[in-house]
């Protein structure tokens, strides 16, 4: 036997093929996952933090620098899932982002310049749109749509550690040493990816089940893509793009507001209240995203997706009846289950939706891109809802949306756990 995933195999068919191999491309993959966590997620917070004390920058060009880094980024999203369809070295595009991540996190310390900083934003926000179609695509080409949602609560899994374990160092490193000191940090675990991703066997990749093509593949047939028109308009995936962008509008806004809340009862410091709410919710993601995987396979994608769903407006009803930090904080747990859910279910229904269509990471891209303008719109729209209102009127504001996206979801979603191809 070989190593080597032929294109024409599927996974199913070829689960014993150089089982010692593929076990360690996949043990490589959870380092990568768990690395890149602090990566993907940025240090925003701690970036606006770092330009305010240490380079005395004021807010308006601290404004700037941090809506360049996301903005390059949201634009970034759909040119960067067409490319991984199209390039077939995956683990090149891992490597090459990597590596301006993290010599952009140096020259942040290095070359602590106002214009030299929005080009490292540009460079930082470019690459980071790169990497989860990557690990997405590398993942589909390892393991095949078959193992594809255990397969995703598992990376979700160690991606959340990572981002648990990146929170308390980001904290130690700038107790100990400074704020600056967090993007040396930075790029270590930019490298560190790099060491681990060097762990993943090319050969073990089927790079046309990579992009979704397998189905094509299983019947012999050429492998060929379909045209963005016909997945993009096609409808089930307009009403599943339209649900998760409801919902990540009604959830964008949610946290920044709670901060803004405690920040005004002056009970707890606002800035420690936010790094508890977020460790916690990570907490909460890691078994979320493993049993979410899991239960997807075999009660099916729909029921799951709802349970997060209804996690965001009762999240937001139970904000409004608690102003106690120490409540809210353990609110938060809804929030770790939602985003868990969203996290793995999002990747399983692209995959499910664009089997034997080529396009399934430039559909990863579009969904990205579109939340990030909701997720936007989200935070503007709440805060003029909350400035001529009040705290509660915006979380009533965004629990009637998350209905909304729920009710969406659930009457027009079909489950999409059985096709078998391309709805094209």
């Amino acid at each position: 036997m070989t190593d080597t995933l032929k294109p024409g195999l599927t996974f199913s068919d070829a689960a014993s093929i150089g089982k010692k191999s593929t076990n360690r491309s996949l043990f490589a993959l959870d380092g990568l996952n768990f690395f890149m966590a602090d990566i993907t997620g940025g240090v925003g917070p701690f970036l606006a933090l770092y330009l305010k004390s240490t380079l005395h920058l004021n807010p308006a060009d601290v404004g700037i620098v941090l809506a360049v880094g996301d903005i390059s980024s949201l634009l970034a999203q759909t040119p960067a899932g067409a490319l991984v369809d199209l390039i077939r070295h995956k683990r090149t595009i891992i490597v090459i982002a990597a590596i301006a991540t993290a010599l952009g996190s140096l020259a942040l310390v290095l070359f602590p310049h106002y214009y030299a900083i929005l080009a490292t934003q540009v460079v930082m926000g470019i690459s980071r749109a790169f990497f989860p179609p990557a690990v997405a695509a590398i993942t589909l080409g390892l393991v095949g749509h078959h193992n594809f949602p255990k397969r995703t609560g598992r990376n979700s899994a160690f991606d959340h550690a990572g981002n648990v374990v990146a929170a308390f160092l980001c904290g130690l490193v700038s107790k100990v040493f400074s704020i600056g000191a967090i993007f040396i940090m930075m790029a270590g675990m930019a490298f560190a990816s790099l060491s681990v991703v060097f762990g993943i066997n090319p050969k073990q990749i089927n790079e046309d089940a990579a992009r979704g093509s397998e189905p094509v593949l299983a019947a012999g047939a050429k492998p060929s893509l379909a045209s963005i028109a016909e997945i993009l308009l096609n409808r089930r995936m307009f009403i599943f793009i339209g649900s998760v962008v409801l919902f990540h509008f009604a959830n964008a806004a949610m946290l920044p507001q709670v901060g803004q809340k405690v920040a005004e009862t002056k009970i707890m410091n606002p800035g420690v209240c936010m790094a508890a709410c977020i460790i916690v919710a990570q907490i909460i993601m890691v078994p979320t995203a493993l049993l979410a995987s899991r239960f997807a396979a075999s009660w099916g994608r729909k029921p799951i997706f709802l349970i997060g769903f209804l996690s965001l407006p009762l999240r937001a009803v139970l904000f409004t009846l608690n102003d106690n930090p120490y409540g809210l904080i353990a609110i938060q747990v809804l929030d770790g289950i939602g985003a868990g859910v969203f996290g793995v279910l999002s990747l399983i229904v692209i995959s499910d939706l664009t089997q034997g269509s080529g396009r399934f990471n430039l559909v990863q891209g579009v969904l990205a891109t579109a939340v990030g303008v909701g997720a936007s719109l989200s935070n503007l729209a709440i805060g003029f809802i909350v400035k001529n209102a009040g705290y509660n009127t915006g979380f009533f504001t965004l629990a009637g949306i998350a209905l909304l996206a729920t009710a969406a979801f659930a009457i027009l979603m079909p489950e999409t756990k059985h096709l078998e191809k391309a709805p094209i």
